[in-house]
Formats: C-alpha cells, structure tokens, sequence
C-alpha cells in the first residue's frame, strides 16, 4: 500500500524508485549469471558484470546522497511524520498500513511524536476530545501497549481536559529515538554494506575470470592451419 499523496516527497520517492529499479535488476542479474556460468557463454557473463558494477555505483551513489543530504532528508521525513500525526485516525483503513508503521517505531523506540509528545496535540480527533485521550503506542504502561495502536482513555482527565504533561507517555521524540538508534547499530550497517559490496566484487572478479576461460578454451579448439 503506497503512501497518501500529501505524505510523499521528492527524495523519499526518489529513493523508493532506485530500491526497486536495483531489485529488479539484481534478480535479472542473477538469472543471467546463472545462466551464463552453466551455457558458459561470454556475452551473458559479460552483462553479469555490468549489472554488478551499475549496483556497485550506485550503492555508492546513494550513500554519498544520504550523506550530503541528510539534512534535507531529515527535514523532509520530520514533515511526513508530523503530517502523520496531525491526520492520525485509527478508522482510516486506507492508511492503516503508514500508520501501524509509526505506531511499531513508537512502540519499540520507546518515543512519542518526531520532537515530542506536543506534537499529537495537533492531532484533529484528539483536539475534539479535549485530549483526554493519547497514542497508545506512546504509552509508558504495559496495559496500553497490548493494543499497541489508536487511542487510550485518560483516566484521570480533569474536568475532560488535558494536556500532554498529562498524558502517560514517553517525553523522548522519535527523531532522537532514530538517530541513536542508528548511531549504536552504525556497526552492524556499515558491516552489512562492505559485506555486501566485497560479495559484488568477487562476483565481478569471478564473472572476468570464467569469461576468459571460455576464451582460452575457444582459442585452443580453433585448429591450426
């Protein structure tokens, strides 16, 4: 299910369509190399290499957009989040797929809202409700993580009302949740990505290495005049 309109930006779309244009491609990259290795004809096992060093650059390509942009990406995801949050409803079927997503990163992250809990102020049905009501997912009892998505009652509401200090809530926003996150899993990525990328280039050594095989084997049976 595609995100709403309003929710989309150029990058993120952007980026979207690279990640399926390099799945496709890595799966017709690995038909041919089969093929291509077992038929041991050279023209496939050529293509092989050049499918592999098109995802190479641009893996390479990517993290160098992540990297020198990350400040617009930042800003551009904060705008989708928050849009989120204000347009939240646990009734809307056709976004229940964006918004079972956030409630996960809020649930597991242990946040609420991208800056803070403030954010959901803004929320149209819970502003209705005098905010005595708060994200579920955002909840810091065990009992309200059971459902895990829409909103809990507030028991003890004032006079109907409340603000989000009163809420029972996470004060952390998800924003800093995020980039911790990834700062105690840079490890992990960075190892996952150089394996990745030491995997494609031995299959490009080895793709040159069966090519010219073929080609010495080609040679010898070529009889001699």
């Amino acid at each position: 299910l595609l995100a709403p309109a309003e929710m989309s930006s150029p990058s993120l779309k952007t980026g979207a369509y690279i990640l399926i244009g390099v799945g496709a491609l890595t799966m017709l990259m690995g038909f041919l190399g089969c093929l291509g290795a077992v038929n041991e004809i050279r023209c496939l096992l050529g293509l092989y290499f050049t499918c592999l060093m098109i995802i190479l650059l641009t893996q390479i390509a990517a993290a160098l957009v992540i990297y020198f942009q990350k400040d617009t990406l930042k800003d551009e995801l904060a705008n989708i989040v928050v849009d989120l949050i204000e347009n939240y409803d646990p009734s809307d079927e056709e976004k229940r797929n964006l918004q079972d997503a956030w409630d996960y990163v809020q649930t597991q992250i242990a946040c609420c809202g991208w800056t803070g809990a403030k954010e959901w102020e803004n929320n149209e049905i819970l502003r209705n409700k005098s905010n005595s009501e708060y994200p579920c997912s955002c909840s810091n009892r065990s009992k309200d993580l059971v459902e895990g998505r829409g909103f809990c009652n507030l028991e003890d509401a004032v006079n109907g009302t409340a603000t989000y200090t009163d809420w029972p809530v996470h004060e952390q926003g998800c924003m800093v949740g995020v980039e911790q996150w990834l700062k105690n899993n840079l490890g992990i990525i960075l190892g996952v990505c150089t394996g990745v990328a030491v995997i494609e280039l031995l299959g490009m050594i080895l793709s040159i290495s069966l090519c010219k095989n073929i080609h010495s084997e080609d040679y010898t049976k070529v009889p001699k005049s």
